[in-house]
């Protein structure tokens, strides 16, 4: 899919903020600092819509992108490593909480992964809650560039086995720094929107 417009339009904290045009969302989770900025601009073809940061835990809000005003990306706060108050991850656990559960529009969430890593006890935690509240889990296996190739499959089996995925789930292979899988992820993502 070729992006033509790409536009940040809000960045919310609740649901009297949310974008009220109905159009399809698609959303994006994982760990702080797993690629989640990274694997929106590779996949937009953008340097820099979605800012990438080596300080985790940047993204305090929900952020909505607009893509060629034919659907949204919503990126969600990253969980995990941040350095923040445990009151501020409750807030945030909460606003995250809040869009999941209510959000008409919300039809995928992507969940973002380090292939290189067993996904995380907060992975796990992320992947069922998504699962509880029965939306359809697009699991981006990144950084794919840095397994060495005769260990990629393992790394993926890996991947599905810890999370017990669901056969209608899907495993996306991807690297944000040599472009891998970006076809794969719009002819997965055009299911949706």
């Amino acid at each position: 899919m070729k992006i033509t417009n790409a536009e940040i339009v809000i960045s919310a904290v609740s649901q009297k903020q949310y974008p009220n045009d109905q159009l399809p969302e698609i959303a994006l989770a994982g760990r702080s600092n797993v690629g989640k900025s990274s694997f929106i601009n590779t996949i937009i073809n953008r340097k820099n819509l979605a800012r990438t940061s080596s300080k985790p835990g940047k993204t305090q809000t929900l952020n909505f992108y607009k893509l060629n005003n034919a659907f949204y990306f919503v990126d969600v706060p990253g969980y995990g490593y941040a350095k923040v108050s445990k009151k501020e991850r409750e807030k945030w656990g909460k606003m995250m909480e809040e869009y999941f559960q209510t959000r008409d529009t919300l039809n995928a969430v992507i969940l973002i992964t380090d292939v290189r890593h067993e996904p995380t006890s907060d992975d796990i935690q992320m992947y069922d809650f998504l699962k509880y509240y029965q939306l359809p889990v697009i699991v981006v296996a990144t950084k794919l560039d840095k397994v060495p190739k005769n260990k990629i499959d393992a790394h993926l089996k890996r991947t599905k086995e810890t999370f017990e995925m669901e056969a209608d789930d899907y495993l996306l292979p991807f690297s944000a720094e040599k472009g891998y899988g970006k076809e794969e992820a719009w002819n997965l993502l055009k299911k949706f929107i």
